[in-house]
């Protein structure tokens, strides 16, 4: 069974000013000479962590992590001025100029999928391939099988606990907004709580082991809940179902697919969209595997996919 490739620095770490006071962490890893592939993170909101470096072969990718707008070590933290879809793919067209690549393979989950896709459509000449887990289309079925409709009938428990705790605002986009967002830091934390233990809950259905990261702090935890419902309140600040509409623009180029059939945050249905719209695409459903890059089987299935891709795009001599 293929494993994480083993550990490594970056080559090269920098905070690339974007504009509208944005500067955006870009780090450069594995070989210099290698296959380009930038790695979009999860959320909106949820940065790259060291590991991600490790599903690629660093004797054959060059690979970038990014954290977007507001992310992880991009600062100002949690800012949502100038931040919407658009300008995070305005953010990946300024690293891959100022990292001199001509194209390069998309490796994106959930959130990163949506990102992905949309970049694509913009622009197709610059993608050399993709690598798709998780895949979050951001229609409004889609947030809605995550509040309640879906969701809270397969976690009645944890959905109970989240309507207790914003009883008196709401489960409705808006109002978690405008509560999460409000002066009152009593209350903006409270929903910021509520909304990230019900999140937690809904992705980590069907994964075969716990993770053990420590909570994050009151500050950066308001922070990353104000970005992911900075943009649910936006729908993502695309028109419903627009990636899909659009999904023509998408280049004929190598697509690996990857969805866990218990993944109850993006639900399979939305992997099966794109793979029947890009009928070039291969598509992995791991019937044990939930929606987290962590499950053992999903990163065993993303490893295959890095792999057969660079022996796709760049064959052994």
């Amino acid at each position: 069974m293929p494993s994480l490739y083993p550990a490594s620095d970056p080559i090269r770490a920098e905070w690339l000013s974007v504009g509208e006071g944005h500067h955006i962490y870009v780090e450069e890893a594995g070989l210099s000479s290698g296959l380009p592939v930038v790695f979009l993170h999860g959320g909106p909101g949820g940065g790259c962590k060291p590991s991600h470096r490790q599903f690629f072969d660093p004797g054959r990718y060059r690979s970038f992590l990014i954290d977007q707008r507001g992310a992880g070590r991009s600062t100002p933290c949690g800012e949502i001025f100038a931040n919407t879809t658009q300008t995070l793919i305005a953010d990946l067209e300024h690293v891959r100029q100022w990292a001199n690549v001509e194209r390069w393979v998309l490796f994106a989950g959930s959130w990163g999928a949506a990102l992905a896709l949309a970049y694509a459509e913009q622009y197709p000449a610059r993608v050399l391939g993709m690598v798709l887990r998780g895949t979050f289309l951001a229609r409004s079925r889609d947030m809605d099988w995550f509040l309640g409709a879906g969701a809270g009938r397969l976690l009645p428990q944890a959905w109970h606990a989240f309507t207790g705790a914003t009883a008196d605002i709401g489960q409705d986009i808006p109002s978690l907004h405008a509560a999460i967002f409000d002066a009152d830091m009593t209350l903006a934390l409270r929903v910021a709580q509520a909304w990230s233990a019900w999140s937690t809950e809904v992705v980590m259905y069907g994964f075969d082991s716990a993770p053990h990261e420590p909570p994050l702090p009151d500050v950066e935890l308001l922070a990353k809940m104000r970005l992911e419902l900075h943009y649910a309140r936006a729908g993502y600040f695309l028109r419903d179902n627009q990636l899909l509409e659009e999904i023509a623009r998408v280049p004929h180029v190598p697509t690996h697919l990857i969805h866990g059939q218990r993944d109850i945050t993006c639900a399979p249905e939305a992997a099966w969209a794109v793979h029947q719209a890009l009928p070039w695409s291969t598509l992995e459903i791991i019937r044990t595997a939930g929606h987290l890059s962590g499950e053992s089987k999903i990163q065993e299935a993303l490893i295959r996919a890095a792999d057969r891709l660079s022996d796709t795009l760049v064959p052994r001599g």
